[in-house]
């Protein structure tokens, strides 16, 4: 006789049911990890994570890279995951494992960027006396997560690694910390991954709200003067293709924040440069002027409009589109909200947009369009070039024509040299440009670029930085000989820090205190005793031909130590407290 379906399925069930195995909470994380297809992890170990350590050393499907310092353990899984947009995963032992790691922790969650980081605590019973290497790392990260945990039974483990990625990577995406002291981590406990959670108290907002698009769509129609003003949110929430159709649909121009460098062509015509502290000309004249604005994934930050009072005293309709409802009216009060993921917001505006009847006035446009061209004429990016010394802008330019077209990673660290590559590097696709732009961490670079590496192993990655940055985790070429991460670093080294004296120079009477590096290393010597190629440029006609000799070195890490004009400065520049109109185009204009 057949049995049905449900018969075998009752048989099935009469069966003893063997008691799934017991795993110590090491091999639970492990198997957690695993389950989430995390494929990289950036760690260094300690005495409260030795049990995950033999757990990671009995398994092969995740590579564990072994970093300097811990800072740089969070940077690479941080810069892993902007280039990928996976959640990057970092692991570190308690006490000062953890100290080390906050600034790359804050870093992220001032970017929005996914990350689990999970780190090593002193066992339970010890916890609050002072135990060896304890620190209160729920207390300590607390203000610089998008969540946290410890974990004080084994048999939670697997549902907060679960709820940890979880909370990552959905809504507005950030750091959460999983804090597992070294009892948790030995004891044993049934392993069971779930599907999926549910948090009744975390429940981020998808789709906009169809009225309010509505709204917006019969705004950007009326314009006369419109303007797309876009940031870091479009890159993280997989926008790009969106953001150009709205483009090309509307025939508006376009400006991307220092974060959201990318997202739309810097090559398209339609595209005005960065805005803000350091933009172009037209792009911040374009913000003032404008009388409506849709600004996407983007936060009105002090970088980007300057002094809010400034900013307010022209009249504009704003559109406001974000994942994060704390972002909309939080500097800039706005006319049209819409909460909600950008790219099913963008994809629904600009369904409604081709559904609509009407299209923008054409002939106000046009003389839009020539008022922004007046502005174009002052080439507020042009600088006067030289045989005899060399200039950063020319590097960046060379390294852009070089690697134009290929599928090239660039990094930087903060200061000057990150703003002229954010200006003259022309970023045509997203998630290609990779900075710390919220905290402004210096040393990110060099780690940045080994995770991107990593993950695109066939592509060509390079770090712009200066010597100064480059120092603060200069030991991570350890790093890239080990794990044969060959990234090419091309630092812009004034003998300055450089962004400090500028600003001594322009606001603080020449005073250059403390930012004259006078003491550098032979970084040439220094990246060969780390086994990798230095080279040394000082003249403007050998700037090519290195970079190239950098770029056909395919499996070394190349150093370039490029010694530029120490006088050169930023510009265009917005001292602190100005508008975002109110700029300094050169030094003609102190």
């Amino acid at each position: 006789m057949d049995m049905s379906a449900a018969d075998i399925k009752r048989a099935a069930s009469a069966q003893p049911q063997s008691p799934p195995k017991e795993l110590n909470g090491s091999e639970i994380l492990v198997r957690s990890l695993q389950a989430e297809g995390v494929k990289h992890l950036w760690g260094y170990p300690g005495g409260a994570v030795l049990y995950i350590y033999d757990a990671l050393y009995k398994q092969d499907s995740i590579e564990h890279v072994l970093v300097r310092h811990e800072q740089a353990a969070i940077h690479a899984a941080d810069g892993y995951a902007r280039a990928t947009g996976e959640v990057g995963v970092a692991l570190v032992t308690s006490g000062p494992g953890v100290t080390n790691a906050v600034t790359g922790i804050a870093t992220a969650y001032m970017d929005s960027i996914p990350m689990v980081i999970i780190t090593g605590q002193v066992p339970t019973p010890a916890i609050g006396l002072d135990a060896f290497q304890e620190c209160d790392t729920v207390g300590i990260t607390r203000p610089i997560v998008k969540h946290n945990f410890l974990v004080k039974d084994v048999r939670e483990l697997a549902t907060t690694i679960k709820k940890a990625f979880h909370i990552a990577r959905t809504g507005r995406p950030g750091p959460v910390v999983v804090d597992v002291p070294k009892d948790v981590s030995l004891h044993t406990a049934p392993f069971h991954y779930p599907e999926r959670v549910e948090m009744r108290s975390y429940n981020p907002v998808r789709k906009g709200h169809s009225g309010q698009i509505r709204k917006a769509v019969q705004l950007l129609l009326q314009a006369r003067r419109p303007y797309i003003y876009t940031g870091g949110g479009v890159i993280l929430g997989n926008a790009s293709a969106e953001l150009r159709e709205l483009v090309d649909l509307l025939g508006f121009p376009c400006t991307n924040t220092l974060m959201g460098l990318g997202a739309f062509p810097s090559t398209d015509p339609r595209f005005l440069g960065m805005l803000g502290m350091h933009g172009t000309y037209e792009a911040n004249m374009t913000m003032q002027h404008c009388d409506v604005l849709i600004a996407v994934g983007a936060r009105f930050d002090d970088r980007v409009i300057g002094n809010p009072k400034h900013f307010a005293t022209v009249e504009r309709k704003i559109i406001h589109v974000d994942i994060d409802p704390s972002s909309i009216s939080k500097r800039v009060k706005v006319d049209i909200p819409i909460v909600g993921d950008v790219k099913e917001v963008l994809q629904e505006l600009i369904s409604q947009l081709r559904e609509a009847q009407a299209r923008p006035d054409a002939v106000a446009l046009s003389a839009w369009w020539s008022q922004i061209a007046e502005w174009r004429k002052r080439e507020c990016l042009k600088y006067k070039g030289s045989d005899e010394v060399i200039k950063p802008q020319m590097v960046v330019e060379k390294l852009w024509e070089l690697t134009r077209g290929s599928d090239a990673y660039i990094t930087s660290d903060v200061g000057q040299h990150q703003m002229w590559a954010a200006q003259y590097y022309r970023f045509d696709e997203p998630r290609r440009w990779i900075n710390s732009g919220g905290l402004g961490t210096m040393g990110v670079g060099l780690p940045y670029a080994m995770g991107i590496k990593l993950a695109k192993p066939d592509s060509d990655v390079f770090c712009i930085t200066g010597e100064g940055s480059i120092q603060m985790c200069i030991q991570e070429l350890s790093t890239c000989q080990q794990y044969k991460t060959p990234v090419k670093i091309v630092s812009l080294n004034n003998r300055y820090l450089g962004m400090v004296r500028q600003w001594q120079q322009l606001d603080y009477g020449g005073r250059y205190s403390h930012s004259y590096m006078d003491a550098l290393p032979d970084f040439v010597k220094l990246a060969e005793a780390y086994g990798h190629v230095g080279l040394l440029v000082e003249k403007p006609g050998d700037v090519e031909g290195a970079l190239r000799e950098a770029i056909r070195l395919k499996d070394r890490t190349v150093f370039l130590d490029i010694r530029t004009d120490p006088t050169e400065n930023v510009w265009p520049m917005v001292k602190a407290g100005q508008g975002i109109s109110e700029m300094l185009l050169g030094s003609e204009d102190l």
